[in-house]
């Protein structure tokens, strides 16, 4: 793993400082008050290479400026009836914190249908969460726990996942694409619970592709992960769909409007979001009638690495499909099985 020198940090910020303007103001707007610690990040993820953080950030803030992000928390999705449809469809959300103070976000990876919206609704969704962590929760955080906080980390339920869920894979790869180039390092654990056969199966032969500082996020925990998470949180900050032993934990919640389910509109998180972004838009003068449309954000391009992890993905999907006609009847019986047999061992 590269170690970020202080030399390191220097030469990028002497390369920054030679921006335009308007460059420089968008930099501002990303760093929040934390430049040497931004620029830590962009340098990490391109393995300490000047030159390509370099690259790698003023396409960054390129990309914000040209699809003005710097706005995007005053644009909500309207009317409220249809942004609970998003949020029905695309389940992630904040359950609480880790006992060092990082926001705990869950994803309901296996249950999310993306199927109400266009894919343009539910990007603009994605990275006004993503806005929101870095300009309110994470701030908020830093204060609270009285330490700089600028990571969070993530629990992917996988709860549902089946083959037909490759019909999804363009979506997740825009989504997965927009926070590698603009969102670097910003995770630092990916855990993995609930995970069905399907997952299994996919996650041997895509690990080997994945860079060996990603590999050492990810960790993929045994059932719902109640007792592993339980060592880095408190119980109040558990997912809702990782309180419950066995599989199937989250299918109860995907329509839910309990309170305790952090992918519900009804979750105080969700509430705090929405809020907010309707007050940025009221402050917004002279104010215009708010009309029914996405907030259309250019795609990036997946990195060569990405595209090759998504054929393989899809490979893997073919294969299953293809020995013994395997059907997501089936990956649903191995998933109980495997579940009931280490609940039985343990």
């Amino acid at each position: 793993m590269v170690i970020i020198t202080q030399d390191m940090i220097q030469q990028l910020q002497n390369l920054m400082e030679a921006s335009d303007e308007p460059l420089k103001i968008t930099f501002e707007n990303l760093h929040q008050g934390y430049p040497t610690e931004t620029m830590i990040r962009f340098l990490k993820a391109r393995d300490g290479n000047i030159s390509k953080a370099h690259s790698m950030l003023v396409d960054c803030l390129k990309w914000r400026t040209e699809n003005e992000i710097d706005k995007i928390l005053s644009k909500p999705i309207i009317p409220a009836e249809f942004y609970r449809s998003v949020r029905d469809s695309q389940l992630i959300g904040m359950s609480g914190y880790t006992k060092d103070g990082r926001p705990v976000i869950a994803v309901g990876v296996g249950l999310s249908t993306y199927d109400k919206a266009s894919i343009h609704y539910y990007v603009q969704s994605h990275i006004q969460i993503n806005e929101y962590r870095d300009r309110v929760i994470l701030p908020s955080a830093t204060k609270k726990f009285e330490r700089h906080i600028s990571t969070c980390v993530k629990v992917l339920d996988m709860t549902g996942l089946k083959l037909s869920h490759l019909n999804q894979i363009k979506l997740l790869t825009v989504i997965s694409s927009i926070d590698d180039l603009n969102y670097p390092e910003k995770t630092d654990t990916y855990y993995i619970v609930n995970a069905p056969y399907v997952f299994s199966a996919c996650w041997k032969v895509v690990k080997p592709l994945l860079q060996e500082r990603t590999r050492k996020k990810v960790q993929v925990l045994s059932g719902c992960g109640k007792d592993d998470l339980l060592k880095i949180m408190d119980y109040e900050s558990l997912p809702h769909f990782c309180r419950r032993q066995g599989s199937g934990s989250s299918r109860y919640s995907r329509n839910s409007t309990d309170e305790d389910c952090c992918f519900s509109l009804d979750h105080g998180f969700h509430r705090q979001l929405y809020n907010y972004i309707n007050q940025q838009a009221a402050g917004i003068k002279p104010r215009a009638p708010l009309k029914q449309a996405s907030f259309h954000v250019g795609f990036p391009e997946p990195n060569p690495t990405g595209c090759k992890i998504v054929r393989t993905i899809e490979t893997e999907f073919h294969k299953l499909e293809n020995q013994n006609q395997f059907t997501d009847e089936q990956n649903e019986v191995k998933t109980n099985g495997y579940e009931h047999q280490k609940e039985t061992n343990a």
